[in-house]
């Protein structure tokens, strides 16, 4: 299974045998970084990912202090995968039905009204910490 961009020059390779914490944000970087109401995301360790192609990258203040850094394909403007500051994990993006569906939903603060997350067991109404 892998994560790419929507030109395909910008890859993330999953491992097969790890199962990912999967995540559906509300908050509202999140929703301006997607277009969409939510991001999710799958959390990995970086050591654990193969990631091919180049990959242009942009870092923005989390609301607790640390770094959330974008990777993002240079030619499509597609969002493959992020880092954070605050875990040692990367987070790749993944276009797959198939995919496990989020098991946490977080900023829930600003989550708009209509969506809901029906595989999540956990809810918060900022981020987990």
């Amino acid at each position: 299974m892998d994560a790419q961009c929507a030109c395909g020059s910008l890859k993330v390779d999953l491992p097969d045998d790890i199962t990912p914490t999967v995540v559906a944000c509300h908050c509202t970087a999140c929703q301006r970084r997607t277009g969409s109401p939510f991001g999710v995301g799958a959390y990995y360790l970086l050591a654990a990912l193969t990631i091919t192609g180049n990959a242009t990258s942009w870092t923005r203040k989390t609301d607790s202090g640390g770094a959330f850094t974008i990777h993002f394909c240079p030619t499509c403007g597609s969002t493959v995968y992020w880092t954070t500051g605050n875990h040692p994990e990367a987070v790749g993006a993944i276009a797959d039905p198939h995919f496990p569906g989020p098991v946490r939903s977080v900023w829930e603060d600003t989550r708009h009204e209509w969506v809901d997350i029906p595989t999540a067991l956990h809810h918060f109404p900022k981020s987990r910490s």
